[in-house]
Parts: C-alpha cells; sequence; structure tokens
C-alpha cells in the first residue's frame, strides 16, 4: 500500500515535469487546473474508500463471502458514477471558476485548456481506487502497485507524445497533457481490471455479473460510511490549500519555500497513510468476526509503526534539510538563498508536524476500520480550520511570525485532530462496541 502510494506520487509528478519543458506559464497554468482537479479527486477517493471496511467487515464475518463483496463493490463503482456527473460540470467551467477566482486570464484561459482534456480522468481513476480497495481488503495490494509501475512510464510517452507531438501526432499542448493523464487513468483501471478477471482468486467474484442490478440498502451504506470521509479529506486538502494562499500574502519566498517544504513532507507522508490504510482492513476484518482482542491489537500495532516511522523521518529532517532542499533549490545560487533559508526552517517544524500527521493518519485509519467516520469528520473540521488556521493566521499576522507561525498553526491542528482520533479509538476499543 506504501509503495503504491509513492507509485501514485511519481504519476502525479511526472506531468508537471513535462508541463516544465514547455516553460514556466505552462507550469503555473498545470498547477491551477491540477490543484482544481486534485480537489474534487480527493473528495471522491473518500467516497469509495468505504468499499475497503465494508469489505473486510464482510470477509471477517464470511471469510469466503463472495454475493455481499461483489455487492459492495459494485455499489461504491455506482456511487463513483454518480458523483462523477455533477463533478464533471463543475470541471468544465474551468476557466469561469478560475476568473472568479481572480487569476490571470491568459493563466485561466491555459488551464482550461488543459481541464478539457484532464477532467475525463476523474471517472476511471475513481474506479481503479475502488478495485485497488477491493483487492486490498483482500489482502492482495501488490497487484495494485504493479499497475501503477507500469502506468509511470504509459504517462510519460503519452504525456511526450501528445504535448509536443512525437510519432506521427500532432502537438497538443496543455489539451494533450491532460488527456495524457486521462488515458494513464483509463490504463491504470484496465490494468487492474484484467487482472481481477483473470486471476482466479478474484474471479471467483464475478465483479462483472449483474452490475446493473439495483440495490438501495448497499448503495445507501456506501454514501453514509463513505461521505464523511470525503469530507474529512476535502477539509484536510483544503487546508493546505488556504495555508498556501496565506503564504502568497507573506511573499513570493515565503510560497516557494512552503511549496518545496510541503512536497518534502507529502512525499513521507505516503508511509503513514498507506500503514493507515492496511490498519483499515486489519482492523475492518478483526470487526467483522467481533474478535476484541484482535481490533485492538491491529490498531495499537498499526498507530505504534506509524509514529516509529515518523520518529525517523523527524530525525531525517532535523539532521539533513539543506540535503532535501537541494533536490528542489540550486542552494549554489545567490538568489535561492532567502527561500532556501526559509525551507530549512519549515522543515525543522515539519519534524514535528510528522509525528502528529502519522498519528492522525493511522488514527482515521484505525477508526475506518470499525466503520467509525462521522465524529472523525468533526475532528476533521475543528483541528483543521478552527485550531490550524486560526492559529497559523494569529501567528503569522499579528504575531508577526510568518511562515513559520502558519506551519506551526498546520502542526497544532494536526496535533489536535491526532489527539482526538486516538482518544477517540482508545474509547472505542475499551468499550468494545461491535456491528449488529
Amino acid at each position: 500500500m506504501i509503495a503504491g502510494n509513492i507509485a501514485w506520487s511519481a504519476i502525479a509528478a511526472t506531468d508537471l515535469l513535462l508541463l516544465g519543458r514547455r516553460g514556466a506559464e505552462s507550469v503555473a497554468a498545470g498547477a491551477l487546473a491540477i490543484n482544481l482537479f486534485h480537489a474534487l479527486l480527493i473528495f471522491g477517493m473518500g467516497l469509495v474508500t468505504a468499499a475497503s471496511p465494508l469489505i473486510a467487515t464482510e470477509r471477517g464475518r464470511r471469510r469466503h463471502s463472495v454475493r455481499d463483496v461483489r455487492r459492495t463493490v459494485h455499489q461504491t463503482l455506482r456511487a463513483a458514477v454518480f458523483f462523477v456527473l455533477p463533478a464533471w460540470a463543475i470541471l468544465w467551467e474551468c476557466e469561469t471558476i478560475l476568473l472568479a477566482m481572480g487569476q490571470q486570464p491568459d493563466l485561466a484561459h491555459e488551464a482550461g485548456q488543459l481541464m478539457r482534456g484532464l477532467q475525463w480522468a476523474l471517472l476511471p481513476f475513481l474506479c481503479f481506487t475502488t478495485l485497488r480497495n477491493f483487492i486490498a481488503a483482500l489482502e492482495r495490494p501488490v497487484w495494485g502497485l504493479v499497475v501503477m509501475l507500469l502506468a509511470i512510464p504509459f504517462n510519460v510517452l503519452a504525456g511526450w507524445v501528445l504535448i509536443f507531438g512525437h510519432l506521427g501526432f500532432p502537438a497538443l499542448g496543455l489539451f494533450g497533457a491532460g488527456l495524457a493523464s486521462s488515458l494513464s487513468s483509463s490504463f491504470l483501471f484496465l490494468g487492474l481490471m484484467i487482472v481481477i478477471l483473470v486471476d482466479r482468486r478474484f474471479r471467483r467474484y464475478s465483479l462483472m455479473g449483474r452490475f446493473w442490478t439495483r440495490d438501495r440498502e448497499r448503495h445507501r451504506q456506501v454514501w453514509a460510511l463513505g461521505l464523511p470521509i470525503a469530507i474529512t479529506l476535502g477539509f484536510e486538502t483544503t487546508v493546505f490549500n488556504a495555508s498556501a494562499f496565506l503564504m502568497g500574502l507573506i511573499g513570493r519566498d515565503s510560497l516557494a519555500a512552503h511549496a518545496v517544504a510541503i512536497q518534502i513532507s507529502a512525499l513521507v507522508f505516503m508511509v503513514p497513510m498507506g500503514i493507515g490504510q492496511a490498519a483499515t482492513v486489519r482492523v475492518g476484518i478483526a470487526y467483522g468476526r467481533k474478535d476484541r482482542a484482535a481490533i485492538g491489537r491491529a490498531g495499537w500495532l498499526a498507530l505504534l509503526i506509524g509514529t516509529g516511522f515518523a520518529c525517523c523521518a523527524a530525525a531525517m529532517l532535523v539532521l539533513m534539510p539543506r540535503t532535501l532542499v537541494s533536490a528542489f533549490l540550486d542552494l549554489s545560487n545567490p538568489a535561492n538563498a532567502r527561500t532556501a533559508s526559509l525551507a530549512v526552517s519549515f522543515l525543522a517544524i515539519a519534524a514535528l508536524f510528522q509525528l502528529v500527521d502519522a498519528a492522525q493518519a493511522v488514527g482515521a485509519g484505525v477508526l475506518r476500520g470499525v466503520q467509525d467516520t462521522k465524529v472523525p469528520m468533526i475532528f476533521a473540521l475543528i483541528g483543521y480550520w478552527a485550531v490550524g488556521i486560526g492559529v497559523g493566521t494569529l501567528l503569522a499576522f499579528p504575531f508577526h511570525m510568518e511562515g513559520v507561525g502558519i506551519w506551526l498553526g498546520l502542526a497544532s491542528g494536526l496535533g489536535a485532530v491526532a489527539l482526538l482520533l486516538i482518544i477517540r479509538w482508545s474509547l472505542r476499543e475499551r468499550l468494545g462496541l461491535m456491528p449488529d
């Protein structure tokens, strides 16, 4: 699961790397379009994440259950379709939305061109994510990693061909970049679907059979469990978007340093995120078979592993910050001195940031295993926005701590969420609340 998350990050990074060959304006326009797309993508991913705990619980209840697992996959795919239809309508108006947000007209127009090709990636990627959750709940996530690794060179080739016009294809520019991403998402979905249809352990679930059968009860369960996860991830995503906006108010150097520090933190975050995903499955299986001891063992062990890794990551950030920053900035260039200095100071706070970020990621994962998603959604609103942005804004401006204040605010917000989630998990595990 961890390696799959890192591979997904690599696929996303290649898009901006290819756009960088067209110039800074293409990167800026691409960043605007990708940020808007990712806001809806992350929400959709939260919705289809419901498949993982539902399937894991069913497997814990009945190890060789087939029909109920298939029902969950079918209804999660249907939920993805229902979500994508209005999302496509929103993304189609990308240029209008960016202009309303005060973006430069030329950049908004170019971002709209990219989005015309990119928006179609939404449905196949959410379908791929659903299938990835399906095989993860069956404790065979390696196939998702294999398909993702194959998709990386495919994405590079498709972008190289369609953006710049190689191998006899016309140069489609930004639209080609978006189209390449849509083709790559389709590659992910079709690749994993082929694996599921061929592998005998997956084939027994007959995922292609009776797909259009109406199942209101399971569809309702998917939305009831997935919607709070989607909103929670939405709160988390938008709080980082807001922090970037606040950095922009401070200055160009602070914004650039923030982008570097966040990129490093995001890569490290893929590990506790994967541990949290694995914990959802392990806790969910134990929850399904009503094994209190196994629920506690799986949950606390995941938290221990996640925070243990975070301690190692924090040590790396403290001991070698300039080495990490040098991967993004030329430290020998005097023009980058101020940005590099700020990035190093942000990474010092990011050491603390890693501990609380790992705890909240794994804590949310173990609670999803016992199908507890509504209360964590409230915790996310309080922690990310009331504490994180509130404290960050206060420290950055009235107390004149600028970018350091915003990072301290983010750390405090994540810390509040982590503390609330761990307390919630401790109470759930101690009370032994089980499914009916």
